[in-house]
């Protein structure tokens, strides 16, 4: 599913204008990515938490040259589901 997906389907949904809940949607999403670029983590209820991890520094090679380069100790973003999501997706997604 795609983001517009997700605005069609919230549309239909709710009855708002298509154009009203893409501007939610992209609110939403940009709200997500400010909070963790100014390195604060976000907490939705049932759904999950959105936080920064830390990467330490690390060798690693660059394979076309085969040389050793050294990356340093970087934040990438993650999303960690909550309990209650976990669960739903697990009994809602069974393989037969």
């Amino acid at each position: 599913m795609r983001k517009a997906d997700i605005i069609t389907k919230v549309s239909s949904q709710t009855g708002v204008d298509r154009s009203d809940v893409q501007e939610v949607v992209e609110a939403t999403i940009a709200t997500i990515k400010k909070t963790l670029i100014d390195g604060d983590s976000l907490f939705i209820r049932g759904f999950g938490t959105f936080s920064n991890k830390k990467r330490a520094k690390k060798i690693a090679r660059n394979i076309s040259t085969n040389t050793a380069i050294i990356l340093d100790a970087h934040f990438v973003p993650s999303f960690k589901p909550s309990k209650i999501f976990i669960k739903s997706v697990k009994e809602n997604n069974r393989i037969a």
